[in-house]
């Protein structure tokens, strides 16, 4: 497969999506909470409101035209997304079923209330973002470090997709939301945070789908602290060089910290040459594609 044609940025509208709309996203969906922290439906229309905006950027602006989808492509992408969201949803209760008590009585027993209820709550969500995201960068490490946990986790089922776009953010094989909901449910558990605990979720979910988006976007001073779609895009490279790189999905800071940032342009995504079926991607963590490039041990 052909390196896809990176498209430059030209024109007024194409100078200001790359400048604006990712910021421009965090306000709106992050001030759309703060109105109302309580408001239950708030996750599920952000998710809406964002993959809508991002849908019909990526659709006249793509930075990417190769990468664009087709009708029943992206029919496809977004019954998978509203199954696997589905089922996100559902780990994540699970995980408050068995360990909202036993954390509880962790926390008492240690005497670790300490969370800051006091503190404003964008502070607080901050904190619970920065915090998830830095467990989360560690269990993403060592997905791509050992075979076993890259198979248990179905982890090269994202990485298979060749095109990338907004709702590459919730196609993961279904086991790998026991991995991906379980850092900010530990953080949220373990120290009682309280309602800032969604707001960091919607702050993440926002961030995971632009990440993922097939638009130009900036990276100077708001990917000091955040992925952009460039830096995460080179996670997701054919190259496993480049692929064992950017492994905060949401949160860039700590593959600063950690010395695992890469700031390059990446040409191919997926796990090899070729583009696994969907039936091949479910069956990732039992039998790996013959042409895979970027799994743990991977010798091509």
């Amino acid at each position: 497969m052909t390196r896809p044609e990176v498209i430059p940025v030209e024109g007024y509208l194409q100078h200001t999506l790359f400048y604006c709309l990712q910021p421009l996203l965090l306000l709106i969906v992050i001030s759309n909470w703060c109105l109302d922290p309580t408001r239950a439906e708030t996750y599920l229309l952000t998710i809406v409101f964002v993959q809508l905006v991002l849908g019909f950027s990526e659709h006249y602006f793509a930075a990417r035209p190769a990468w664009s989808t087709t009708a029943m492509e992206k029919t496809r992408n977004v019954a998978l997304v509203i199954v696997l969201s589905t089922i996100a949803l559902t780990v994540a209760e699970l995980y408050n079923v068995w360990l909202a008590s036993p954390l509880e009585a962790f926390r008492n027993s240690i005497g670790l209330d300490i969370w800051p209820h006091e503190w404003p709550l964008l502070v607080q969500l901050s904190i619970v973002f920065f915090f998830s995201e830095l467990l989360w960068y560690w269990m993403h490490r060592a997905e791509h470090r050992w075979t076993l946990v890259w198979r248990l986790s179905g982890h090269g089922f994202h990485h298979s997709f060749k095109k990338l776009g907004a709702l590459n953010f919730g196609l993961n094989h279904p086991v790998e939301y026991f991995f991906i909901v379980l850092p900010s449910v530990l953080v949220e558990l373990t120290f009682g945070v309280g309602e800032a605990a969604a707001g960091a979720a919607i702050l993440t979910v926002t961030q995971a789908s632009i990440a993922h988006a097939n638009i130009a976007l900036n990276t100077r001073w708001i990917g000091l602290l955040f992925t952009t779609n460039k830096y995460h895009i080179c996670h997701h490279s054919a190259v496993l060089e480049e692929s064992n790189t950017n492994y905060g999905c949401s949160a860039i800071i700590w593959d600063r910290v950690f010395k695992t940032f890469l700031d390059k342009t990446t040409g191919e995504a997926g796990t090899g040459p070729t583009e696994p079926t969907m039936w091949g991607k479910f069956l990732m963590p039992f039998k790996e594609p013959e042409d895979t490039a970027i799994a743990p041990g991977s010798t091509h």
